[in-house]
């Protein structure tokens, strides 16, 4: 562990990184923006600072990394790929500051449209927003801080099969507060819920879902450094996907909420499974803001 003197810089010192960061981030074609993105988490240095240049004057600054690491890190970035969200072990999602390490993926902002969808699909019945919810795939835990922060009165169930997953997704919800909302569970999809077949009033889920062999066009940033488990959907893209709509029935009471995201090109086949289960009804297709077909809804019949 560095000592205090070793994250300790002037201010001069940090722009004159500052600066050279950024000449190396325009020959690299990365973002400029994400220098200072960097130095908000590790300087806590707020944007209108950065901008203005006020903290050269600064006699001491406090870092949260010794600036010979945080060069090294950055010189990772450049030549590696490593997305920065690694190197501050945090990303924004929604209102939260969400830690995150190689062992989840980093949380999209996209992803946030689930919370909105769920609630939009409980406004005229809000009764199901008590009872169970579960997020299969929980990784990071976002989905679940996402419901147990919107639904106050239901119960969160968050299952992962990776045990380094839960370990973020169980630090991320003592950090916002919500540990004593969320239920976290090893295991593969619905297996650790067993016991509540046919009680929960929704599952949310942002399952793998990039067939497996497009999975090196991906780009650098996330074939190189994001975990797999949480990316490859198999030959097809649609294995966990397929598999959440064959055993979802059983563990949704009537009028429980399906729903998931997927990849672009996605949406006609997973409706069309939706269709053929026979166990499911008003079935929907909902879009990004970008326009792309991301997520399906549906209702157990």
């Amino acid at each position: 562990m560095a000592d205090k003197q070793q994250l300790q810089v002037s201010g001069l010192e940090l722009s004159k990184w500052r600066d050279a960061a950024i000449s190396a981030a325009v020959s690299a074609n990365v973002s400029i923006t994400e220098v200072d993105w960097l130095l908000q988490e590790i300087a806590e240095l707020d944007r209108l600072t950065l901008r203005t240049g006020s903290f050269k004057d600064r006699s001491e600054i406090q870092l949260k990394l010794p600036l010979q690491k945080l060069s090294t890190l950055w010189q990772r970035r450049l030549t590696e790929s490593l997305p920065v969200q690694y190197i501050t072990k945090v990303a924004p999602w929604r209102h939260f500051d969400i830690k995150v390490s190689h062992d989840v993926l980093i949380p999209r902002p996209e992803t946030e449209s689930l919370i909105d969808l769920a609630i939009a699909a409980t406004a005229d019945n809000l009764m199901m927003r008590q009872g169970h919810w579960a997020d299969l795939g929980t990784g990071s835990g976002i989905i679940a801080l996402g419901l147990a922060d919107t639904f106050s009165d239901a119960k969160i169930h968050a299952v992962d099969f990776s045990a380094e997953a839960l370990s973020m997704a169980r630090l991320n919800a003592d950090n916002c507060g919500l540990r004593n909302r969320i239920k976290f569970y090893q295991g593969s999809w619905w297996e650790p819920l067993d016991s509540l077949k046919g009680k929960f009033s929704g599952m949310v889920s942002n399952p793998p879902y990039i067939p497996t062999s497009t999975l090196p066009e991906l780009q650098p940033e996330v074939f190189k450094h994001e975990p797999h488990l949480a990316l490859d959907g198999g030959n097809d893209g649609l294995e966990c996907i397929r598999h959440l709509v064959e055993t979802s029935s059983d563990y949704l009471k009537p009028g429980g909420i399906w729903l998931i995201e997927m990849m672009m090109g996605q949406a006609d086949r997973v409706m069309e499974m939706l269709r053929d289960r026979g166990s499911y009804s008003k079935i929907e297709i909902h879009s990004d803001l970008a326009g792309i077909e991301r997520f399906a809804l549906a209702y157990r019949s």
